[in-house]
């Protein structure tokens, strides 16, 4: 059985960060329910690629949901929703800041219902601050969380990802927040609110940045693909033409990159003994493992750094992932039925568990194309649905 069979959750937000963050719930057995808006679906169903005008992307986001559609802001939506979460153990949710408040489902009248239920309230800038009213997206975290800053080349421009990156590590924050509030519920019996600001976690990785600047007055730099920490680090391109990345973390690694590069002199020199002080030689180093990478085939040069013990990859693109042995002997791209596209292949659950393992039971559904059973589930009659859908609530 599925690590999270039994939990239900409510997912009334849009976009990435909260949906996905429900995504990783349903992918290890939790009972999802997608709430969309009747005339206004979640506009991620219209990002990114799409196949005979269905949308690729939402195939993977909206995996393992039950697709529901209620509008919140009319009575009778409330109503609904208030009588799902009565029955749910999560909502998350991403409306701008007093917008529950104004439908009258605010986390005080949700908890009056529902005691344990655990709130997770996923915005740009959080709940409280000046910022707070402020609409916002993943691209605005990653630009003032410092990601942006120390990304892309030195004289270049700050360097945004071309993929929700904060709406990603945003989704996982918020998927081990949920899963704590849940513990601490099963304790004390009460659930609780959750203010997630997406601009926070994606900060939270960016590793002692913070600590150096109050600590030295240190503010880190942008190094293109080199690192301030340690070198060789960079990417080099084989005779063959393929990008190959080198990271040289670890004292012992550099060491053998340089011996197998045929120059174990350098290994000798006084700067070569820590990461920092190679880095401020890496213009030396990049020239002596980039020549000998350059001058031979990428397999050639994978198999010699396995046989060193030393850490190299080649730089991927979709098409060497979906063909790549190691993603397949880990069972990294699923593929999915579903019934408007057939076979989909996609992103498996995000970790292996051996006992209680996630799955991905189904693709992204159309849209609302689960009201009805949902509704029935709530004790509603096919009269009063239909009289519902007549007055557009569902």
């Amino acid at each position: 059985m599925a690590a999270l069979h039994g939990v239900r959750v409510i997912d009334a937000a849009t976009l990435f960060a909260g949906p996905l963050a429900a995504t990783h719930l349903g992918d290890f057995g939790a009972d999802v329910v997608k709430v969309e808006h009747p005339g206004r679906p979640d506009a991620a169903r219209g990002h990114g690629a799409a196949k005979d005008g269905i949308g690729l992307w939402w195939k993977t986001l909206g995996r393992n949901k039950r697709a529901l559609t209620l509008d919140l802001s009319k009575e009778d939506g409330a109503r609904l929703l208030l009588a799902l979460a009565e029955r749910s153990d999560v909502l998350v949710e991403n409306f701008r800041p007093g917008t529950l408040e104004r439908w009258n489902l605010a986390p005080e009248r949700l908890h009056e219902v529902n005691p344990g239920l655990v709130i997770a309230r996923v915005t740009a800038f959080g709940q409280v601050g000046p910022y707070a009213g402020r609409p916002g997206f993943g691209s605005l975290a990653e630009a003032m969380s410092g990601f942006a800053a120390v990304t892309g080349q030195p004289d270049g421009p700050p360097t945004l990802p071309p993929f929700g990156l904060a709406d990603g590590i945003t989704a996982i924050a918020t998927a081990f927040a949920i899963t704590t509030a849940l513990r601490d519920r099963d304790r004390t019996g009460h659930g609780q609110v959750i203010d997630m600001a997406i601009i926070e976690p994606m900060l939270a990785m960016l590793g002692g940045q913070l600590t150096a600047y109050d600590q030295l007055g240190v503010v880190q730099p942008r190094t293109g693909n080199r690192s301030a920490n340690n070198a060789p680090r960079n990417v080099y391109r084989s005779r063959d033409g393929v990008w190959l990345a080198l990271s040289t973390s670890s004292q012992s690694i550099a060491e053998r990159v340089l011996h197998l590069v045929g120059r174990a002199d350098l290994v000798q020199r006084q700067w070569f003994a820590t990461g920092r002080t190679r880095a401020e030689h890496a213009d030396e180093l990049d020239a002596a493992v980039g020549e000998w990478i350059a001058a031979r085939d990428s397999g050639e040069v994978v198999e010699a750094f396995e046989r060193a013990q030393a850490a190299i990859a080649p730089v991927y693109d979709a098409r060497d992932i979906m063909a790549d042995p190691q993603f397949q002997a880990l069972g990294t791209i699923a593929t999915v039925p579903d019934e408007q596209l057939g076979p989909v292949r996609m992103q498996n659950v995000l970790f292996r568990l051996s006992a209680s393992p996630g799955a991905i039971r189904w693709a992204g559904r159309a849209h609302g194309a689960d009201t009805d059973e949902v509704l029935t589930e709530l004790g509603c009659s096919p009269s009063e649905i239909a009289g519902l859908r007549a007055a557009k609530v569902v």
